[in-house]
């Protein structure tokens, strides 16, 4: 596959990360940081943001498998991982943690567990969708393209 058509194919993936709510403007905002002097600051942010994602998540789970759950322990992590999703522009990530909350000040353990296992579900797929990402970036590099800045137009 020539550059060209690896840039097109690039451009419209990202297109229906926004599209369909997985990526927000945030994401966006922390590609324009990215520069010459630092080609891999969105991979690294990125990566950070999955290693601490994974050990909030379990954290979590060992929070809510305890006899007596401490909703505010479980709530502080929610709200750490909330702040992280929106950091990266994880915006269906950021909104489950949104609803988690709302379990957790009622001190719904049933309602927390399912909102666990639906932020594990868009963490899931944000994952494999920014690595598909990554690697569709790094594919245009090593054929001596450019990855094209995206633009916020859809």
């Amino acid at each position: 596959m020539e550059v060209g058509q690896m840039q097109r194919r690039l451009a419209e993936y990202t297109k229906s990360l926004f599209m369909e709510g997985i990526l927000d403007a945030q994401f966006l905002q922390l590609q324009q940081l990215q520069d010459e002097s630092n080609p891999d600051f969105v991979v690294e942010v990125v990566t950070l943001f999955f290693d601490d994602s994974e050990k909030l998540l379990n954290d979590i789970a060992r929070a809510l498998d305890q006899q007596c759950v401490d909703f505010k322990k479980i709530d502080a992590h929610v709200h750490q991982l909330k702040g992280s999703s929106s950091s990266v522009g994880a915006q269906r990530v950021k909104n489950a943690c949104v609803a988690f909350r709302n379990f957790c000040e009622e001190q719904n353990a049933e309602g927390s567990l399912r909102c666990l296992q639906q932020v594990k579900q868009e963490y899931n797929l944000v994952k494999n969708k920014l690595e598909t990402l990554f690697r569709l970036e790094q594919q245009i590099v090593a054929a001596g393209g450019s990855v094209p800045m995206i633009e916020s137009s859809f």
